[in-house]
């Protein structure tokens, strides 16, 4: 669902004990789970509101007040300098954080291996043990892109990562659920999807689309994960614009974050919630694309995030 403006571009867990709401939840598969940090993840896109490459001292100021919120943020590509200056942001402030980094692809391949090479250099540069995974792509087969060309990249990718001493991040795609077929799931390390509800034809109420999504990630599982850890790439909620019948107001979007993250701190399931910041850069894309940050353009939150500190 994510576009580059560089080149392109029923149930609840209400049964939760509000008891858990400031204890670390100590799973196996969920260690980053506290109060303070109330998503597992959160998608995170640096661009400034013109589309313009931010500073590092922006960068470092977004990631300072992201860390309040997560202990992991998923990158699309590796322009605008954003994985150095993430990287250099999180060693300098020592914030808790993770990154899942991408590499973009919609492009081409001559900008796959532009976005590679640059991987290669800041993850060579700085500590690489602070990236924990390599996205290639983000939805190129809703865009077109054959599988057989998409799993010739993640071979490559892997290949090259491997011939630079890198071979220990994992390597991916992330697509589509309906999209994710067992092929391209076995050439991959861990299948990551993207599973937004809110463009569903039909919306009876915020606890079914939330337990919609947990439905989808478990047909991902049983019918092409063969065992590999499955994890949501991208689910959120717009708090303006229109993506049909599904109500886009700010009080859903408050009331799908706290559900949705209480249903996936249940199953125990890694996420991404999309997005860190209402992307105000997609100048020209539709309202709802521009509104989906749990942050203003300007990262104010848009809501108290106390309200995510218990089930």
């Amino acid at each position: 669902m994510e576009t580059e403006s560089k080149v392109s571009s029923e149930e609840s867990s209400s049964d939760l004990s509000s008891s858990e709401s400031h204890e670390t939840i100590a799973t196996e598969n969920n260690p980053d789970y506290t109060a303070e940090r109330a998503l597992w993840g959160l998608t995170y896109s640096p661009y400034n509101t013109d589309g313009s490459c931010p500073d590092l001292a922006t960068v470092t100021s977004q990631l300072q007040k992201v860390a309040g919120v997560t202990s992991n943020i998923r990158l699309y590509s590796t322009d605008c300098s954003q994985l150095r200056n993430a990287l250099q942001a999180i060693s300098s402030s020592n914030l808790n954080l993770g990154i899942h980094a991408g590499l973009w692809i919609s492009d081409g391949e001559s900008r796959m291996q532009s976005d590679l090479d640059e991987f290669i250099a800041a993850a060579k540069q700085y500590d690489s043990s602070l990236i924990k995974g390599l996205s290639v792509g983000n939805e190129d087969l809703s865009k077109g892109m054959s599988e057989s060309t998409l799993i010739g990249y993640i071979n490559k990718v892997r290949a090259r990562l491997q011939s630079e001493g890198l071979g220990h991040i994992p390597v991916y795609a992330t697509e589509q659920d309906a999209l994710f077929s067992q092929s391209l799931a076995a050439a991959c390390d861990l299948v990551q999807i993207n599973v937004h509800t809110i463009f569903d034809s039909a919306f009876t109420s915020i606890d079914a689309s939330v337990q919609s999504v947990i439905n989808r990630v478990n047909t991902v599982k049983a019918n092409a994960a063969k065992g590999k850890l499955v994890r949501v790439g991208e689910t959120g909620w717009a708090s303006a614009g229109n993506t049909g019948p599904s109500p886009l107001t700010l009080a859903n979007e408050i009331l799908y974050v706290q559900k949705f993250r209480c249903a996936a701190r249940k199953s125990g399931l890694e996420y991404f919630y999309f997005e860190a910041k209402d992307a105000l850069w997609k100048q020209g894309q539709a309202v709802s694309e521009q509104n989906f940050g749990i942050f203003s353009a300007q990262y104010t939150p848009k809501f108290d995030f106390l309200d995510l500190s218990s089930c």
